[in-house]
């Protein structure tokens, strides 16, 4: 709980932090008993998402959403290593900041066919690499990915969600988000990767 100006409490919020497919989602209507923020941006990246960390460390959130990289590799052209990489910085990170919060990073989601290879390749880096950090992974291509491409039935342009597709996103996402708040936060912070090798 943390104290307001009035006096009275309020529970730290559920972040969900990302890029448009973060932004556009009804996460308040979708989760009315949670205290949460969107901190979406369209178009973001994962450079975009570590550039404005700090922003996410002073709500010192109970949980945090993660989902970002789909435009790494669709506008940005960055390589799965850059990827991958800064996704890892991200979640490094925050763990040093906010040594208490609940991590989940949710899977780069399945897009156009031509993206696919990289985008599972990143995901199976990431996949490995959450237990460092304390973090959970939630993988959504069984619910969202039909023949190697996000179903046509969840889009319209083959990127982003409609109602169908945020439906069976949060079909996935609410027993992830059960599991992680079983597990005991986080009390203190961890000395977990040497920032200067990941950074090259």
């Amino acid at each position: 709980m943390t104290d307001t100006a009035n006096g009275s409490t309020e529970t730290a919020p559920m972040v969900f932090l990302g890029d448009s497919i973060t932004e556009q989602g009804d996460w308040e209507a979708r989760f009315p008993g949670d205290h949460v923020v969107n901190l979406g941006i369209g178009g973001d990246t994962t450079d975009g998402v570590l550039a404005r960390l700090d922003e996410v460390v002073r709500l010192a959130p109970e949980a945090i959403v993660l989902l970002i990289g789909t435009n790494d590799f669709g506008n940005e052209k960055k390589s799965v290593e850059h990827v991958v990489r800064t996704a890892e910085t991200i979640l490094v990170d925050l763990r040093r900041d906010l040594p208490g919060v609940r991590l989940l990073l949710v899977s780069i989601l399945p897009r156009q066919a031509v993206f696919s290879a990289r985008i599972e390749e990143a995901n199976r880096h990431l996949r490995q690499f959450v237990a460092t950090c304390h973090a959970q992974f939630l993988d959504l291509w069984p619910a969202l990915a039909e023949d190697g491409h996000l179903a046509d039935r969840f889009t319209e342009d083959g990127l982003h969600l409609t109602e169908a597709g945020y439906d069976a996103y949060v079909a996935e996402l609410v027993p992830a988000l059960e599991r992680l708040r079983e597990q005991p936060p986080m009390s203190r912070p961890i000395n977990i990767i040497d920032l200067g090798e990941l950074a090259n």
